[in-house]
Parts: C-alpha cells; sequence; structure tokens
C-alpha cells in the first residue's frame, strides 16, 4: 500500500521526491514566483533540496489528511491564524524544536504548544478615496466606529468565509467580548455598500471607483497592484485610494499572518526546522518583503517602498495568534448567525 501511495505521489505531483535524503516536502498555499527563488537561495545556502506542491490552503490541509501516515509532506505554508489552528486541533502538527526561532519571534507570534509559528504579517486597513471622503472622517477611525449609522450603505468588505475577516472578528471577540462583538456586528452588516463579493483588490476597486466610501482589506494588496503586477487598470485605481490605520488610539491596527509548522509524520524533520530557520532570517524576510508586500515578522525591516509611503510607524495589535486561531470557531458561528455572507 505504501509502495502505491508513494508511486501516486511521484505521478502526481513531480515536483515532490520521496528518496533524497538531502530534501524538505514543502505543501504551499502561496504563490509567489519570488517564494521560488527563495526556496533556490536555501537550497544553495545549505544543500537541501526543496520539493514543493502550490495548492489552495483548504486543498492541501485534505490531502494530508488522506495521505496519513505515509504523507511525504514536512512544512504546510499557509494563512491565517484560523487554518493553523485547525490544523493543529487536528493533530497534523507537531512541536518546532529551534532555539533560534523562539529567540527571534516575538511571543505572540508563535501558535499553540509551539507547534506554528508567523512568517509573515498582513495589516487588515481601511481603504478611503480622499476625493470622495473627508480625511477628517478617517484619522481616528477605529473598527468599532464601522458599526456607526454614519457608514450606513459605504462600506464594502469580502464575505464572511474569508479567513481574514474571521481572524479580524476573532480579535474583536477578544477584546470586547461575544456580547458586543454580536452587536457591533449587526450593525456593521447593516452598513455593507453592496452583499459580499469578490477578493480584497475587488473591494480596493470599489472605493476607487466610488462604488463604496470605505473598504477593508489587507495591506498588501495595494502594494500588488501599485506594483503593476495586476494590470494597468488595478494599478491606477490603487493610485486613487489612501490607507488608513484603525485603532491607533488604543490597542492598533489587527494584523493577519501567513505561517507554517511541522507536520507530524515528517520524513526531514531537521531539514524542516532548518527551513523554517531560514525565512526568519533578515536575508529570508527581505526578499519576501521586496517581493510580496507584505510586513516582516522581525522589528529592524522596513516594509517595501509602495507600502512604506503609507508610514511605517503605526501601532499593532499584539494580540497572540493563538488566540486568533481559538477564537476562530466562535467566530464563524455568529457571522453566520447575523447573516455576513
Amino acid at each position: 500500500m505504501i509502495k502505491i501511495l508513494l508511486l501516486l505521489s511521484l505521478i502526481l505531483f513531480p515536483n515532490i521526491s520521496v528518496f533524497s535524503a538531502q530534501e524538505i516536502n514543502l505543501y504551499t498555499a502561496r504563490h509567489y514566483k519570488s517564494d521560488k527563488e527563495l526556496y533556490e537561495k536555501f537550497e544553495k545556502k545549505y544543500g537541501i533540496k526543496v520539493n514543493y506542491i502550490s495548492s489552495k490552503g483548504k486543498v492541501l490541509i485534505e490531502r494530508i489528511k488522506s495521505e496519513g501516515e505515509d504523507s511525504p509532506a514536512d512544512i504546510l505554508f499557509v494563512v491565517d491564524a484560523g487554518n493553523l489552528w485547525k490544523v493543529q486541533e487536528s493533530g497534523l502538527f507537531q512541536k518546532i524544536k529551534s532555539k533560534k526561532i523562539n529567540s527571534v519571534l516575538p511571543e505572540n507570534l508563535i501558535g499553540g504548544d509551539n507547534k506554528w509559528i508567523a512568517i509573515t504579517k498582513r495589516a487588515r486597513v481601511i481603504f478611503y478615496n480622499p476625493n470622495i471622503t473627508d480625511k477628517k472622517d478617517i484619522e481616528s477611525l477605529s473598527y468599532e466606529d464601522l458599526s456607526l449609522p454614519k457608514w450606513k450603505n459605504k462600506i464594502a468588505i469580502r464575505s464572511s468565509n474569508n479567513i481574514y475577516n474571521q481572524s479580524l472578528v476573532a480579535s474583536l471577540i477578544h477584546h470586547n467580548g461575544m456580547r458586543s462583538t454580536k452587536i457591533w456586528m449587526n450593525n456593521f452588516i447593516s452598513n455593507f455598500s453592496r452583499k459580499p463579493q469578490g477578493n480584497d483588490r475587488a473591494q480596493i476597486i470599489a472605493v476607487s471607483y466610488g462604488e463604496a466610501e470605505i473598504a477593508i482589506a489587507n495591506s498588501y494588496y495595494i502594494g500588488l497592484m501599485l506594483s503593476g503586477k495586476k494590470g494597468e487598470d488595478q494599478k491606477n485605481a490603487a493610485k486613487r485610494v489612501k490607507i488608513h490605520f484603525p485603532n491607533q488610539d488604543n490597542r492598533g491596527t489587527h494584523m493577519n499572518i501567513s505561517g507554517a509548522g511541522i507536520l507530524k509524520n515528517s520524513p526531514n524533520y531537521d531539514n524542516a526546522v532548518k527551513f523554517l530557520e531560514f525565512l526568519l532570517t533578515e536575508e529570508a524576510q527581505k526578499h519576501i518583503i521586496n517581493n510580496t508586500f507584505e510586513y516582516s515578522v522581525l522589528k529592524n525591516i522596513d516594509p517595501h517602498p509602495l507600502l512604506k509611503q503609507f508610514g511605517t510607524n503605526f501601532k499593532q495589535d499584539d494580540i497572540s495568534i493563538k488566540i486568533l486561531g481559538k477564537n476562530n470557531p466562535k467566530a464563524v458561528k455568529i457571522m453566520d448567525e447575523l447573516k455576513w455572507y
């Protein structure tokens, strides 16, 4: 049976090797060409081959479950805290034993039982068009303020099945409690300018063209759009909007993450640890940040200039990613109950 599964892995996923000793097998939900370049840097530095398959996070998680003990996967690299927590709860991760990782990552960016970690951060920010919305209405805005009648029919945001939104709600539950969050959400949903639809870039575009006054989306999307990687139309749309970092008067702006963990049946555990340690070096972090427009998990690395123009010293919510994970089921429950679709 094992031989049959290994043969199928070779046929269906030729990027994954099951024979070389000096390798790691990476399952990643990231889809950046620059990540491949990063893997090549790791290979040259350590002589360890990075075999990888890239797909949607849910697909990869289901694949790992179906492969069971015969899975060749060493590392799962996905977004966000909610997804990583679910993988941990399913018993699919093992403890990451690394003094290097524990020394460079703050405690709030380390998952439960040291079984998963943050690799990058993305700010969940408010986008607005300064030609439509007065800056005075934006400058002290918090997430909580988005439930006020002032924003009736003016907010664009994607659906409730989006993990970024789920983690934002998970943070609100932690800071404000379930009851207050439900009251907030009921009013917040009534302020939607349209039925939730599209990805984060679609929300930014809606604000750019005046289809909504403000949008909630992750910060790195504006970098992608301004870079021209998503075409001239999106580049021009991005030029018309600005970023506001919510909750600067209190806890700070909510940060989503991309992160990774080592699978419990990893055949190359030591190599997997080296790979995660490498991703947290200044060299690797600078490479990621300068190509994907995310924020570094290291304090001394500036964001890409396309993001730097919006500000670098904004206050970040330092809530533990463990809490974001544990609160995910509660967040999903009330989002469904109140029909945030």
